[in-house]
């Protein structure tokens, strides 16, 4: 069973999709694009050059069946942190994928301070949702449960770093609890898990630098 820390008050923020683009409304009335969105200007090029090479029709199958499965196996990661997975409502191979990490977060993690939290940053003026923050080793991060066909190298993921990297700045702007570690887990096809754990503020810099581009792209 996993503890939850219970004495935490982060309120939900209501979200707003403007042009396409998902943008989340502070308590005082603030529009921030979501972190996500801000951070996939990183891959749009290479995306648009694979999705030419491969074909719409290709790349559209593709997509969807990673986005079902990256759905569907964070979602067995939540509700077995929240003590609360029923296996059976999965599909047996997205299973087969959650109980490669299964042991991972059993052995790692505790100490939930927040799961699926929105999060936002005046400082940044970024927000989004947060997978996971809890204790992994005891040490408090920022921990992001990611899918993969293949392994992945450090160099090709600086977006998984400065995403997660912002949410710690997020969480505390919001709760003054400080964190300076974060982690990134993948599920990889036919592979073992990949663990990343790497230091806030080696990737902060990294992501200001791309909030800064979007916002000038997008004239914000």
């Amino acid at each position: 069973m996993f503890e939850h820390v219970t004495n935490l008050d982060i309120p939900e923020i209501k979200t707003l999709n403007i042009e396409g683009k998902r943008y989340y409304v502070t308590p005082d009335g603030d529009k921030y694009p979501s972190i996500t969105t801000v951070l996939s200007i990183l891959s749009r090029q290479g995306i648009m050059e694979w999705r030419k090479r491969v074909g719409a029709e290709v790349a559209n199958k593709i997509s969807t069946k990673a986005s079902r499965r990256g759905t569907n196996v964070h979602t067995m990661c939540e509700d077995y942190i929240n003590n609360e997975l029923d296996i059976k409502k999965f599909l047996p191979i997205d299973v087969e994928m959650f109980k490669t990490i299964e042991p991972i977060i059993r052995e790692k993690i505790n100490n939930i301070y927040a799961q699926e939290a929105t999060l936002y940053s005046h400082y940044l003026g970024v927000a989004g949702r947060v997978d996971c923050i809890a204790e992994w080793d005891g040490r408090l991060s920022v921990i992001d449960f990611k899918t993969s066909t293949k392994p992945k190298k450090k160099e090709w993921i600086s977006s998984y770093f400065q995403q997660t990297s912002a949410y710690a700045v997020m969480f505390e702007e919001r709760t003054r609890i400080p964190i300076d570690q974060v982690v990134v887990l993948i599920a990889v096809d036919n592979h073992s898990p990949q663990i990343f754990i790497e230091k806030r503020d080696e990737h902060i810099k990294a992501c200001i630098d791309t909030i800064r581009k979007y916002r000038q792209e997008n004239n914000l």
